[in-house]
């Protein structure tokens, strides 16, 4: 049982899908509410931090500890091989999980139950356990058998969640975008955050408007 006080852990994923910063973004923002992270990253998803946002990978769990070490949350990273995790059993307690960005091949294997590598072990082991799962497919255009796939998904009572930001609260930088995106995954986490400007109905726009 959680002590009382106790912060929550959450397994995030992140896949070969462009996006990485998504996931990113995340696990630091858990991080620096206290959270414990339990952190997947497809070998794909590790090319992709390289060409996206810079990272050295050839020392992972280094570069890990300068990206994410000094956060007051504790960061455990589980290699994508490692299927004796202790993410890949249902008797291991955790809130829940995120795979940001979710690449299509991800999506259907999670669809189709193929349990093949710890990331997919441990998405299952969330449906088996009736436990929040949440994806974020980032691909652009869809076709058929992404959208069946995501429609089997959401019946199971798997969060879909797209990488697609908002332009209301008016965003300045990229970085606004990420926000945002991450914030809609935290509401479905139910973890309490200020990373976007909610819509107030148009009153902030109404404003605005009779200042000018």
């Amino acid at each position: 049982m959680r002590r009382e006080g106790e912060k929550r852990g959450w397994v995030v994923g992140v896949t070969g899908a462009s996006g990485s910063i998504y996931g990113v973004r995340l696990i630091e923002v858990l991080l620096q509410q206290g959270y414990t992270v339990h952190m997947v990253v497809s070998n794909a998803g590790w090319r992709v931090l390289s060409e996206e946002l810079g990272w050295s990978v050839g020392k992972r769990e280094q570069v890990l500890n300068e990206k994410f070490g000094m956060l007051p949350g504790q960061l455990h990273y589980h290699p994508i091989a490692d299927i004796g995790a202790t993410i890949a059993s249902g008797s291991f307690q955790v809130e829940g999980m995120v795979i940001a960005p979710c690449s299509m091949g991800t999506l259907s294997a999670v669809a189709h139950g193929s349990s093949d590598n710890l990331m997919t072990r441990a998405a299952d082991v969330m449906l088996k356990e009736g436990r929040t799962l949440v994806l974020v497919p980032r691909e652009t255009p869809l076709h058929a058998i992404h959208l069946e796939n995501m429609l089997k998904l959401a019946r199971l009572g798997v969060r879909i969640i797209p990488a697609m930001p908002a332009f209301y609260f008016h965003p300045k930088t990229i970085d606004d975008l990420v926000d945002f995106q991450v914030g809609k995954i935290l509401d479905s986490l139910r973890v309490e955050h200020d990373l976007f400007t909610r819509w107030d109905g148009g009153q902030a726009a109404a404003r605005m408007t009779k200042e000018e």
